[in-house]
C-alpha cells in the first residue's frame, strides 16, 4: 500500500473552573514520498500539534486561577510520594 497523505488531529480540553472550559486543537497535514518513514512523519506530526496546543493555551491556563491552583497540588502530591 503507498501512503500519499498523513493526517494527524489532536485535541485538548482544558478545565478552567467555574463551570468554564477551553477546547483546543490543531489538525496537521503531510504528503511524503513513498521511501519516507511513514511512522516518523506521524509521530513528528503528532508532536508538533501537540506542541500547538500546549502553546495556545498557556495564557488561558496561566490565567485561570483554578488550574494554577490544580497544578500547585499535583507538584504537591507528587513531592509527598517521594
Amino acid at each position: 500500500m503507498d501512503i500519499k497523505t498523513i493526517a494527524v488531529t489532536y485535541h485538548r480540553k482544558f478545565n478552567l473552573g467555574d463551570y468554564e472550559s477551553l477546547e483546543l486543537g490543531c489538525s496537521l497535514w503531510a504528503q511524503i514520498d513513498p521511501e519516507e518513514d511513514a511512522e516518523g512523519v506521524t509521530q513528528f506530526l503528532y508532536q508538533q500539534a501537540k506542541a500547538s496546543v500546549k502553546e495556545a493555551a498557556k495564557p488561558v491556563i496561566q490565567e485561570s486561577i483554578h488550574q494554577m491552583n490544580k497544578v500547585r497540588m499535583q507538584r504537591q502530591s507528587t513531592k509527598d510520594t517521594r
